[in-house]
């Protein structure tokens, strides 16, 4: 079932779609796929991806990933490849910032919160910056479009998790931030990357997302 969202009439900031709570703008190209859970005597089955579902990302690597409550994780920026995030046990914040160019959601944030009870897909395109805020221990899956073994460093970008202009409330300080996600620099300094690496090379991905269409 695809999600649908409804902005909150309280406040247009909030949207309202069970089972999940959201915050800011619904970015452009973020896909929330409501999973189906199937139960019996034996236990249960849930399709996690499916191809027909049109999602914004063709995985090519799946990854299974444990964090502490308390982790957080990113920000991180790729120019070329997109993901995919599912809880699966525990609850996490994902948080998203729209950095390309030519979207109509520019420059503007999204919060999802989620949790392995009733389980949500998040898959979002290249260009978009996000983090994972681990509320309690988590287990959670997690695709990308190119294998990690593939990954250069102009699209491996990051932004340190706090810089004011993201504009992010997370619910919770994180107490665990890699040495790495520290050292990330700010917002500006990302679109500055982002410029010189449009300057310098192209993809199909990155043109589609950064790009304004003619």
């Amino acid at each position: 079932m695809l999600a649908t969202l409804k902005k909150d009439s309280a406040a247009n900031a909030k949207f309202s779609l069970a089972p999940v709570r959201l915050e800011g703008t619904l970015l452009d190209g973020v896909n929330l796929q409501l999973l189906e859970e199937q139960r019996d005597l034996r236990g249960s089955f849930t399709e996690i991806y499916c191809d027909t579902w049109a999602l914004p990302i063709r995985p090519a690597q799946w990854s299974v990933v444990r964090s502490a409550a308390g982790t957080l994780r990113g920000m991180h920026l790729h120019l070329r490849h997109s993901e995919y995030f599912l809880c699966i046990s525990g609850r996490a914040c994902v948080g998203l910032y729209d950095l390309r160019p030519a979207s109509p959601t520019k420059d503007t944030w999204m919060l999802i919160h989620v949790s392995g009870v009733e389980p949500v897909a998040v898959s979002f395109p290249c260009g978009i910056a996000h983090g994972w805020l681990f509320i309690t221990d988590t287990i959670h899956l997690q695709a990308v479009s190119e294998i990690y073994a593939d990954y250069k460093e102009d699209d491996n970008l990051g932004v340190h998790w706090n810089d004011p202009e993201l504009n992010l409330a997370w619910p919770e300080r994180p107490r665990i931030v890699s040495p790495k996600a520290n050292a990330f620099g700010s917002l500006a300094e990302a679109r500055a990357k982002i410029e010189k690496t449009m300057c310098q090379t192209s993809s199909p991905a990155m043109d589609r997302q950064f790009q304004p269409s003619v």
